[in-house]
């Protein structure tokens, strides 16, 4: 027992609880090996008693490495980017400090410190978010964290286009370079999928059959697996994209990357950019320069997952039920669904105006009886009621029930729709066209 040399290598040996313990020192020196003979001795005899080792004190700077490696097998390469960034903005302020001595004082003065330089309080929260992380992996944000206070962020930056910004947008993606930001820009719209679900989807998970898309990597655990139902323009659309490539496997990208090159016209003598070939095996990028394009030529302003805030506000708008809405747009909670809903106008016009028959109501005092007056009812403003939300919603608004409601219909010869036409608007199923209003006999 003890140290021994193999070729230019000392090894060590010793008997622990009546197991031989036989390591290689890696080194040419004996008293290397003997002082990591030591150290492992030591290190069972403190297992084996119970109790934990005690680590010297590390620096912020050494524990935010180690975290950022553990993480590569987990991250995207997206985060690992974002958080390397983060970390070059911690560096000069906590790099040299133990994490022992990083206090609730010191992450304001960073703040301070970061706002005057102009970033955005989302971007500081999350570079203090990296050093949170690396706090309570070990075991110290929980001595500061009653004394931080995260910075607020907007929760008003995303936006639904208009109808006309819509169809705007979607005709100047047609004249693209890019032949794919058409289907990609329209199946984003009638789906709430996100970019990134967008450029990783695979033919196995669309299902032209059932008219369906069955979402892959993603975002969040929610959003992982979720069934999307297509629209009839959706399938449509994805339909004659997959007519461009016959021999596309299952395994490929929907979206391949595509490859450019420069022509010149014979006539104007402009150099063209165009499309020369696919391959389906790698995904297609972010259209970052397509998509600019198409915003200029389209002359609308807005983000890539503002047409994901344009889905969920489309949905509910049309009655969708929160439950189904969630699971469609792989959302958590309400409160998450609720910053992508944005109210059209119309719809506040329309909660306002039950203050009107609230009013009324309560105005109305009868002596035998409390009883609501009949509300007045204009027939074009209840045609276009009964046709843009259901039944029981409108009646809400009149402060009547819902039998009272499909008699003013009647009554003023406004047609209405049949039994299930919401349910079947909802599952995205063909529904008989709206009627016209004719003129009251």
């Amino acid at each position: 027992m003890g140290t021994f040399k193999r070729g230019r290598i000392y090894w060590y040996e010793f008997r622990f609880r009546g197991v031989r313990i036989r390591e290689s020192s890696y080194s040419p020196i004996r008293a290397v090996a003997e002082r990591k003979e030591r150290e492992h001795r030591r290190n069972l005899e403190l297992g084996n008693a119970g109790l934990k080792r005690i680590e010297s004190p590390l620096k912020v700077a050494q524990a935010i490495t180690v975290l950022l490696e553990e993480k590569i097998p987990h991250w995207e390469p997206s985060t690992l980017e974002n958080n390397g960034r983060s970390w070059k903005h911690l560096s000069p302020h906590f790099g040299k400090l133990l994490l022992d001595e990083v206090s609730a004082r010191d992450i304001s003065r960073y703040q301070l410190t970061r706002k005057k330089e102009g970033a955005g309080n989302r971007t500081i929260n999350m570079e203090i978010e990296l050093l949170r992380q690396v706090m309570i992996k070990h075991r110290r944000w929980q001595l500061i964290s009653p004394d931080v206070r995260m910075l607020k962020e907007r929760e008003d930056i995303g936006k639904a286009l208009r109808p006309d910004e819509q169809v705007r947008l979607l005709d100047a993606a047609k004249k693209s370079v890019s032949q794919s930001l058409y289907p990609a820009i329209l199946l984003s719209i009638h789906s709430g999928m996100r970019i990134n679900e967008l450029r990783h989807l695979r033919w196995h998970q669309v299902d032209l059959a059932k008219n369906e898309i069955v979402v892959g990597r993603s975002k969040t655990l929610a959003g992982e697996g979720r069934v999307i139902p297509l629209s009839a323009t959706a399938l449509i659309c994805i339909k004659e994209w997959k007519a461009r490539f016959p021999e596309a496997k299952l395994y490929h990208f929907v979206f391949p990357s595509e490859r450019y090159r420069l022509y010149r016209d014979k006539d104007t003598l402009a150099l063209t950019a165009e499309v020369y070939s696919h391959d389906p095996a790698k995904p297609m990028g972010a259209w970052k320069r397509s998509w600019i394009s198409c915003q200029k030529r389209a002359q609308v302003s807005c983000r890539w997952h503002d047409l994901r805030h344009t889905f969920v506000s489309r949905m509910g708008e049309n009655g969708v039920p929160d439950q189904t809405l969630m699971a469609i747009t792989g959302h958590l909670s309400r409160k998450m669904l609720e910053r992508y809903s944005h109210a059209r106008m119309e719809s506040k016009r329309a909660a306002v105006r039950t203050l009107d028959s609230t009013l009324e109501a309560e105005a109305v005092q009868q002596n035998e009886s409390s009883m609501l007056i009949r509300p007045r009812y204009n027939r074009e403003e209840l045609y276009e009621k009964v046709w843009t939300m259901p039944v029981r919603i409108v009646a809400r608004e009149y402060g009547v029930s819902d039998a009272a409601i499909a008699k003013a219909c009647r009554r003023l010869q406004v047609p209405v729709p049949g039994r299930g036409y919401w349910a079947k608007r909802a599952a995205n199923r063909s529904v008989k066209p709206r009627p016209p209003l004719l003129p009251k006999t």
